[in-house]
């Protein structure tokens, strides 16, 4: 078992929310060059954001919020008819520097960390393999993490985070093969029972939607472009993930 330590941040609303209300756990990158920065920041009065946890480079585990109250993470966010996905979630930030300053692989330690924290969490909460998300996920047009290097696949191995079961060949020969109007319509109707939300008043929103969808199931190209090799992973997933 690990230990979990404890550095609380002030970052949450005061009131406590209700155990039934804990529907998602969200993963973060903390895109910053130091663990002391980013804790610094996620502990400062005037910086407004905070997590609940923090996963060092070492795998060690850091509390900063207690489940029960909201921390500030996800920010303007939406999935499926829910918005504002604080209320709703438990974020998990990992430390990595983020596109912005070379990004890394995620190691061992903290993927072993990740997990365990996870499942733990799975336990208390009940929550189901769709429930694990990513910020890029639930905020397409502002955000990158935790990136296409996070290890859904291994992670899906333990139902953490949705995974398709498509053979990798196969796929790789539907990269890049363009379909019709028609199936890229059904390609975002999968996407919407998926999770994913679209704003209606703007014409990018599908560009950076469907970017999150490649960072997260199709992390090999992330064009923005929807493709055969997208629209089979997004069947997949809703056929036989969702169902």
């Amino acid at each position: 078992m690990k230990e979990i330590k404890q550095f609380y941040s002030q970052n949450f609303d005061p009131i406590k929310r209700k155990k039934k209300n804990i529907k998602f756990v969200v993963f973060h990158y903390t895109g910053m060059k130091t663990e002391n920065s980013a804790l610094k920041r996620l502990s400062d009065n005037n910086s407004k954001v905070s997590c609940h946890y923090f996963i060092k480079k070492n795998g060690s585990i850091i509390r900063l919020v207690p489940d029960l109250y909201v921390s500030w993470h996800a920010g303007i966010s939406h999935w499926k008819k829910l918005k504002k996905l604080n209320k709703f979630s438990i974020g998990i930030e990992i430390h990595n520097p983020g596109h912005q300053f070379k990004y890394k692989s995620f190691n061992k330690k903290q993927i072993n960390s990740i997990k365990y924290l996870s499942l733990k969490l799975a336990k208390k909460y009940n929550l189901k393999r769709e429930h694990y998300l990513g910020h890029s996920d639930i905020a397409a047009d502002r955000k990158k993490d935790p990136g296409e290097k996070f290890p859904w696949e291994f992670l899906s191995k333990y139902r953490i985070g949705l995974w398709h079961s498509l053979d990798k060949k196969l796929l790789k020969k539907y990269r890049l093969k363009k379909i019709n109007n028609l199936d890229k319509i059904l390609f975002l109707k999968y996407l919407t029972k998926i999770g994913y939300f679209f704003k209606k008043k703007k014409t990018n929103s599908i560009s950076f939607i469907t970017k999150a969808f490649q960072r997260r199931f199709r992390p090999q190209l992330i064009n923005g472009k929807i493709d055969l090799e997208c629209l089979e992973i997004a069947k997949n997933l809703v056929k036989y993930r969702l169902n």
